[in-house]
């Protein structure tokens, strides 16, 4: 991109400098020159400049001077001003004889370098901030590109602590039905592995449809059902708009592991976790109830890894930590997400 943006900046130059030697060459001959010497001397200043120009724009294209640094372009500037002065001193006289000639010459070198000072000093400034708005954008990319790098690496490292946590209890429950319960044992190695294998394949997919994260919820569900038999219930329900609804994979089963953790793990009855989805205008509402002891259970300060990875991500995905809210009302406890429909 920068070998082509320049090549048009240089274009930009060229023509202003065709331009300037077309003025320049009407200016000798308004004097009474002939048009031969006219456009002679137009050319041969022209050329010196396009060169003091060239130089200029050229190293300004990899050295961007510091605040403090502004003095020494100046002087760089007048140097390349004097150069092309000096340059048409010695050369035009070869090339265009005549006393006259000379005088007029001699005569306006210090105009000569006024405007060679300020046409140098012109592109100097262009150059300048042309280069400058570059490098910043190319800076705006790379830290874009470092912050994409860093938020999707803290993401994988949630997704990461996600299965070794929710493994860990699986086995312990595989351990404590092999003696007693061998088939039941057997079935549930055989969800685990089901269920492991789906979230491989959701590795690569940020963003999924609510039906196939229900999908892969309900394998997870089954082997808890599995862990606690009868004693755990479930209850989904989605308005028709939701299914095709997107979010986040692996956001449900947090969640849901959260509410059976505080509706089961401190009481001794059934428990009915509650799963709803629906959309309200430019949102998926997920909304997941479960009952819970107030007397053994502390839900109101989110503890968990669950709920705290949850809002992580919904952050670094959306910037936003308005997404997620709790609720403790009646013995009930509530999660609310919003997932923004992009």
């Amino acid at each position: 991109m920068l070998s082509s943006t320049a090549t048009r900046l240089y274009g930009a130059f060229m023509l202003g400098d065709l331009v300037g030697a077309a003025a320049q060459t009407y200016v000798v001959h308004s004097f009474g020159f002939f048009w031969y010497i006219a456009v002679i001397d137009g050319l041969v200043c022209s050329i010196l400049m396009a060169c003091a120009c060239w130089l200029i724009n050229n190293n300004l294209r990899y050295y961007q001077p510091g605040k403090g640094s502004y003095l020494n372009i100046l002087i760089w500037v007048g140097a390349l001003a004097g150069i092309c002065t000096f340059g048409c001193r010695w050369i035009l006289p070869f090339l265009c004889s005549g006393t006259a000639y000379y005088n007029f010459l001699t005569n306006s070198l210090t105009i000569r370098f006024f405007i060679n000072f300020l046409a140098v000093g012109w592109v100097g400034m262009i150059s300048i901030i042309y280069y400058s708005q570059i490098d910043q954008k190319e800076n705006d990319r790379r830290k874009a590109e470092a912050e994409k790098l860093a938020r999707d690496a803290e993401l994988y490292n949630l997704r990461q602590q996600l299965q070794p946590h929710f493994l860990f209890n699986s086995l312990n429950s595989i351990n404590a039905l092999i003696g007693f319960k061998p088939d039941e044992a057997r079935r549930m190695i055989h969800q685990l592995s089901d269920f492991l294998r789906g979230t491989l394949k959701k590795d690569d997919q940020q963003q999924v449809p609510l039906a196939d994260e229900l999908q892969h919820l309900n394998l997870y569900l089954d082997i808890e059902k599995v862990r606690f038999g009868h004693r755990l219930q479930t209850e989904i329900s989605c308005d028709g708009k939701s299914d095709t609804a997107i979010l986040p994979s692996m956001l449900l089963q947090p969640i849901v592991e959260n509410a059976i953790k505080f509706g089961l793990y401190d009481t001794t009855g059934d428990v009915v976790v509650s799963i709803r989805a629906e959309i309200e205008g430019n949102y998926l509402i997920l909304m997941v109830q479960n009952p819970y002891d107030p007397q053994t259970s502390r839900p109101k300060k989110g503890t968990g890894f669950g709920l705290r990875g949850v809002q992580r991500r919904l952050y670094l995905l959306f910037a936003r930590n308005d997404l997620m809210e709790t609720h403790a009302n009646d013995n009930i406890f509530t999660t609310i997400i919003k997932v923004p429909q992009l």
